[in-house]
């Protein structure tokens, strides 16, 4: 829970002492038959191999070992305190059992993305709340309480028995390729859809309005809290689920359903096709989708009508404004390498398209572009013909948006159509 309260350091030490015990009979470990099913554990309930600082190499941050749990000290804040697993998971199954100082207030986070901009993990990644509600002194909201997709969805509270402080709980988080689900001491409380129309209107209106990346990636690092009050965890164990592929066309042909413009450029739909088109600021201009897509094998077909320096990006996001933080995939006029890389904000060209091949572009004329992105390697293709073939580790660890750009400078036109992916 971000920007909760102040911290209550009073009431925290109050309620630290009398639940550090964790009762180490039979705890952190796995049955044969949980082994089977591909349950692993990520404590071992002795060390705090596996997690480290968010954002970090190593662990520093205030969390140690008690008894057979992880134990938040208590000492972190809105700012600090946060650790996280050493592998990035996607779809899976998360178990744990919990215990709170009174008038505690922690969280699970899950799919956090680790980057130099994001100085908190919570401006990516969900929350499953973990709060004494009883016990807590200040006024919650619905979204705010025990159970809560923090600030997004509101569990059912009839179905909800927590057990009182001092006692351990049990959690559990769903998450299958978008379905949610929240359970508590064996009870489903929560149920959800991530990134359908409805998601997205709660994303937009309401506490991540200013945090555009909030909740879109698809995978990341799982994330405890120590938000100033201590706080046990012990059982913590995943079982990943298969990812599910998907044919989607990203654009509709009426309307500009699924996107999110950033910038002052023009992007509209005029006779079922999409067109990008520079306004009076001459300025970059962008038209990204609203989901992430990660492994994916994308056909476009574009036609430049005037000055066609434009672009596909892959695996990007949203840093401050109008800029867009990624790799793209190049289209623009004839001699000027349509098909190779560029990385923005960064090494620049990573590889540029053959000269031999600037007459595979069609001039002012419909082009039909294909990006393969699998891991570390991007493939793209005009026209039938492959422009290159790159390797790339930063790329692999990259996530993020399709995004088609508009160059600064004026007098662009560019007419697209059939955009359609299909997940890997």
């Amino acid at each position: 829970m971000k920007n909760k309260f102040r911290n209550l350091s009073l009431l925290c030490v109050a309620g630290f002492f009398g639940f550090t015990a964790c009762n180490t009979a039979q705890q952190n470990t796995l049955t044969e038959t949980e082994k089977s099913e591909g349950w692993q554990l990520l404590f071992d309930g002795q060390t705090m191999a596996g997690w480290r600082d968010y954002n970090g190499t190593s662990l520093t941050q205030p969390w140690h070992v008690v008894d057979g749990c992880i134990q938040a000290k208590g000492d972190g804040s809105d700012e600090s305190g946060y650790i996280v697993t050493e592998k990035q998971y996607e779809n899976f199954e998360l178990s744990w059992d919990w215990k709170l100082s009174k008038a505690g207030n922690s969280g699970m986070l899950y799919h956090v993305v680790e980057r130099p901009q994001y100085k908190v993990p919570y401006v990516t990644g969900p929350e499953y709340q973990l709060i004494d509600a009883p016990n807590f002194p200040d006024k919650l909201e619905d979204w705010q309480n025990m159970g809560a997709d923090y600030a997004m969805y509101i569990p059912d509270t009839t179905k909800m028995k927590v057990n009182p402080q001092g006692e351990w709980n049990n959690s559990k988080i769903v998450f299958d390729n978008g379905h949610v689900e929240h359970w508590l001491n064996g009870q489903k409380i929560l149920e959800f859809e991530a990134w359908t129309e409805d998601w997205h209107a709660r994303k937009n209106s309401g506490k991540w309005t200013n945090a555009p990346e909030y909740g879109l990636a698809k995978k990341g690092v799982i994330c405890l809290q120590d938000h100033g009050y201590p706080a046990s965890f012990r059982n913590i164990k995943i079982k990943e689920l298969p990812r599910k592929t998907a044919e989607i066309n990203l654009f509709n042909g009426k309307d500009l359903s699924g996107w999110d413009i950033y910038g002052t450029e023009k992007w509209y739909v005029k006779d079922g096709l999409l067109v990008c088109e520079s306004g009076p600021d001459k300025q970059y201009g962008y038209l990204a989708t609203q989901n992430y897509y990660d492994d994916f094998d994308l056909t476009v077909e574009f036609k430049q009508e005037a000055d066609g320096n434009s672009g596909v990006f892959i695996r990007s996001f949203i840093e401050e404004g109008v800029k867009v933080n990624g790799w793209q995939v190049e289209v623009a006029p004839k001699g000027h390498g349509t098909g190779g890389i560029y990385e923005s904000y960064g090494r620049g060209w990573l590889i540029e398209a053959p000269k031999d091949k600037d007459n595979v572009l069609k001039v002012k004329d419909w082009n039909t572009m294909r990006i393969l992105v699998q891991g570390d390697k991007v493939t793209t293709w005009l026209n039938g013909v492959e422009m290159v073939n790159l390797e790339d580790e930063k790329i692999g660890k990259g996530q993020g948006r399709i995004a088609l750009q508009i160059h600064d400078g004026g007098g662009i036109k560019v007419l697209w159509r059939n955009l359609k992916l299909k997940t890997l």
